[in-house]
């Protein structure tokens, strides 16, 4: 079985596979992931200044030998079923932050909502929204 990590870090776990899939984080991407943790109500108790060391131990486990495998396989079991919908949420979010979404970011998502698994229905509903969201005039 997976090692446990709290439903917080499962989280921001997957905000940083996120933002790192495409070989770089832009400050978009972290500057987002920072909001979120300070603004959502599911991190309401969560203490904001472990943000970094849980982001550091995911980059950590990402640089091993199959390491998204790892992390997905650790999201999945800490998380629970009722927050599995809000991970892929917050995913879409990264990848809307910098205003384009690689074809990295894409293929992970993809991952992301089969791994955990979230329908499809839902999840083009999660994409949509954010869509919608960081829409922008010039576009």
């Amino acid at each position: 079985m997976s090692e446990r990590i709290s439903p917080h870090a499962a989280l921001i776990y997957v905000m940083v596979i996120t933002a790192a899939a495409d070989r770089r984080m832009s400050d978009r991407e972290l500057k987002t992931i920072g909001t979120l943790v300070q603004t959502l109500p599911v991190f309401t108790d969560f203490n904001p200044e472990k943000l970094v060391q849980i982001s550091e131990d995911c980059a950590k486990i990402l640089g091993t030998s199959d390491g998204l495998d790892k992390i997905l396989d650790r999201v999945r079991a800490s998380l629970p079923e009722a927050l599995r919908e809000t991970a892929y949420a917050l995913a879409v979010e990264v990848v809307a932050a910098d205003g384009r979404a690689s074809q990295e970011e894409l293929e992970l998502l993809e991952i992301i909502r089969d791994h955990l698994p979230i329908q499809r229905l839902a999840a083009a509903a999660i994409e949509r929204g954010a869509h919608a969201r960081y829409a922008r005039l010039d576009s």
